[in-house]
């Protein structure tokens, strides 16, 4: 398996040599570039794509969380890693669904404690299947999408899994990738509440196109759907939620 790789972004020089040695000791990681200014983050993000991020709060440029929200825009599914000597940022961290907050000065078993879990994770995500069809529910209404092709009509029963990505709106079915312009948060409107949950601030699921879930992060959990190899993200108080459509 090739390694995953990580991104350190702080403003201290010292605490990023610390976190590059602690990843030397992760199995399976190697840290593919530093920074100590926000903006930069954001740009070594988009040129690098790593696996993993490790992210200050208080920088120069833009802030950590600010940094995160970026980053997140371009792909909901990277492991953030808020590692700060301020508690308080804690909150902004559970909102953006970070996969863990470090405490500084932290141990480094608790770090390396991190990575393990991240491995477990990513692993499992990776060697998952899509899994066997389901037939689509007939009678429902088709979704008219604009985008930079023309019009896509999409019937709702076929709609998968709708997230952010690159900064744009993406639709799956089990054959077809959409990209449009328009928010997920104008789409969900248009679509069948009783179909379709918004799981996370950048996933909305097709319902009955659920089929396992499993834990990812402190708090969030993975969603594997039904005839796609592309999976969600939903929160512990989405997971509430959804629990109580099953029941």
């Amino acid at each position: 398996m090739s390694e995953r790789t990580v991104l350190i972004v702080d403003d201290q020089p010292d605490m990023r040599r610390i976190l590059a040695k602690i990843t030397e000791k992760a199995p399976g990681f190697t840290v593919v570039g530093e920074s100590g200014d926000g903006e930069q983050a954001v740009a070594l993000y988009e040129e690098l794509r790593p696996d993993v991020v490790f992210l200050d709060v208080e920088m120069p440029g833009i802030s950590g969380v600010d940094c995160a929200r970026r980053i997140i825009d371009i792909n909901p599914r990277v492991c953030l890693i808020f590692a700060t000597a301020h508690e308080q940022y804690m909150k902004d961290a559970f909102e953006l669904y970070a996969f863990d907050y470090l405490l500084k000065p932290f141990d480094i078993e608790r770090a390396l404690e991190t990575y393990r879990r991240i491995a477990q994770t990513l692993s499992r995500s990776q060697l998952s299947q899509a899994a066997p069809a389901q037939p689509s529910v007939p009678g429902l209404n088709k979704l008219m999408i604009r985008h930079r092709e023309g019009v896509s009509l999409v019937d709702m029963a076929d709609i998968i899994l709708v997230q952010r990505e690159e900064r744009s709106t993406v639709i799956y079915t089990a054959d077809e990738r959409i990209v449009t312009s328009e928010t997920l948060s104008d789409l969900h409107k248009r679509l069948d509440q009783t179909l379709f949950f918004r799981s996370h601030k950048s996933y909305i699921i097709n319902l009955t196109m659920v089929h396992k879930i499993y834990p990812y992060g402190r708090w969030t959990y993975i969603v594997k759907l039904r005839n796609l190899r592309q999976d969600a993200l939903v929160t512990y108080d989405k997971m509430t939620e959804m629990e109580k459509v099953f029941k």
